[in-house]
């Protein structure tokens, strides 16, 4: 289906969203929001990034936070013109074509399972600071039953529970930078000597290994941003859409100027950043080096809880996207039953076993698992955002030719920005096939491309109404 064609004679009917109950409020939808900007790629793959960038790093966060601000508005337009649940692969339906709805349905349940199995490695990682002699695989185990009983009992319990997660990362992370401010400039704690603003161009300079080494680090930094348009989801079980969705996409430019340029401009003033390294969480080892009492405990029990936080939600989207992929007949129907406490339950149970991939690669590799799967969810995710930009582009050229109704909530500047975004994720997507240690993910993404393409022919021989354009 062309842009031509989308509601060429009405404005498209709303996507039944029957059965969900509407149970995240204002409060929960906005933390959920703050959330899902404040995840293990900032407390645990900033360390890596750190050691490869120095402090270039905060402005390839500055600028990413810049782009990702750009989908979120002209996801946010999409979401006020129509807001549904499993909002991308809906849009991409509307705007592409039945065969891309299909295609980013499944890929965004893929970025979310290899997203959970990140955080489950992650988690695992963070309780070996406390317990080094038990086994990763064992702890990312227990942390995934645990969770998927969480999301079983009710959209309300998550809501609750991620209310809460949140709450955790967001006081945690202004009291670091409250602390490290206060080490700036009153010089107390081991680390008063040595801290500085200078230390941000004082050894070798903002961009010590080069332009390139930093510009190798966007994709690090993309994956921490992913989750961020989790906010979309949760559009069929917000209580008011139309008013807790601006709110809390136009928030997103003080989230990431404070939680991610703000607390690395903190943390790497406080400690110079040659100290830090892959696979240790810049908070963890700061506070380590101020000598706060237990404070890199606290912290590591904070960072525990933005993963626990992110496989979380993780679980929650994936239950809707199955659900949403089979109500379109693009996935088995028994996907689109909700349980008593009107959850997708059993969505939600295969995706979980999904995860336990992750558990698996922890036993295997538990150095390298970590790595693998965030290059496999950044390509997926990049996927998703892409989808989401080139809808929107298509939604506006409807707009302006009087075939579509306006949104509420147009992004600013109309499709200009969505352009300037397609074309860093592109550039994003490049520095991915460069890189020989992330470049495996885009095999990865050309067999599950392979395997979506045959499940699509089968499905257009079998149910050839569901495969044609509408």
């Amino acid at each position: 289906m062309t842009s031509a064609q989308v509601g060429s004679e009405k404005t498209p009917e709303k996507t039944s969203e029957e059965g969900y109950e509407r149970g995240l409020g204002s409060r929960q939808v906005q933390m959920i929001a703050i959330g899902g900007a404040i995840g293990v790629g900032l407390f645990l793959g900033a360390g890596a990034n750190i050691a490869k960038a120095g402090p270039s790093l905060i402005f390839m966060y500055a600028l990413a936070g810049v782009i990702v601000f750009f989908i979120m508005r002209a996801l946010g337009e999409l979401l006020l013109y129509r807001p549904v649940s499993g909002s991308f692969a809906e849009y991409s339906r509307e705007f592409l074509g039945p065969f891309f709805g299909y295609f980013t349905g499944w890929t965004y349940w893929l970025m979310w399972v290899v997203t959970g199995m990140a955080e489950l490695t992650a988690a695992a990682i963070y309780v070996n600071y406390w317990a080094p002699g038990v086994p990763r695989w064992v702890t990312a185990l227990v942390f995934l039953v645990m969770l998927f009983g969480v999301n079983l009992i009710s959209v309300k319990v998550f809501g609750e529970l991620e209310f809460w997660f949140s709450m955790v990362k967001v006081t945690a992370l202004i009291g670091m930078i409250v602390i490290g401010l206060g080490v700036l400039t009153f010089g107390f704690s081991s680390a008063g000597d040595t801290a500085a603003v200078s230390n941000l161009w004082a050894f070798d300079g903002f961009f010590p290994k080069g332009i390139g080494s930093s510009l190798m680090t966007l994709q690090g930094v993309m994956f921490a941003y992913l989750a961020v348009e989790l906010v979309g989801v949760t559009a069929g079980e917000s209580e008011n859409p139309e008013k807790t969705l601006p709110k809390a996409i136009n928030t997103l430019p003080w989230r990431i100027a404070l939680f991610y340029v703000g607390a690395l401009t903190v943390i790497l003033c406080v400690v110079k950043w040659t100290e830090f390294a892959p696979g240790v969480s810049p908070f963890v080892e700061a506070f380590a080096k101020i000598g706060i009492p237990a404070g890199a405990g606290i912290v590591n029990f904070v960072v525990l809880t933005a993963a626990l936080s992110s496989c979380n939600s993780g679980m929650y989207s994936t239950g809707r996207m199955l659900r949403t992929l089979a109500d379109n007949g693009e996935a088995p129907k028994v996907f689109s039953k909700l349980s008593t406490t009107k959850t997708p339950a059993f969505g939600i149970a295969i995706s979980v076993a999904f995860m336990g991939i992750g558990v698996v690669l922890n036993y295997v590799v538990p150095e390298k698992a970590f790595g693998y799967v965030m290059s496999v969810a950044t390509a997926a995710g990049i996927w998703t955002w892409l989808m989401i930009l080139i809808s929107h582009v298509l939604y506006r050229r409807g707009v302006v030719a009087g075939r579509l109704p306006a949104s509420s909530f147009p992004a600013p500047g109309g499709s200009k920005c969505s352009w300037i975004a397609i074309a860093f994720l592109l550039f994003v997507t490049g520095l991915i096939a460069y890189d020989a240690d992330s470049r495996v993910c885009l095999y990865v993404m050309a067999g599950w491309a392979a395997a979506l393409g045959v499940g699509w022919t089968i499905l257009k021989s079998r149910t050839p109404q569901v495969t044609a354009p509408r």
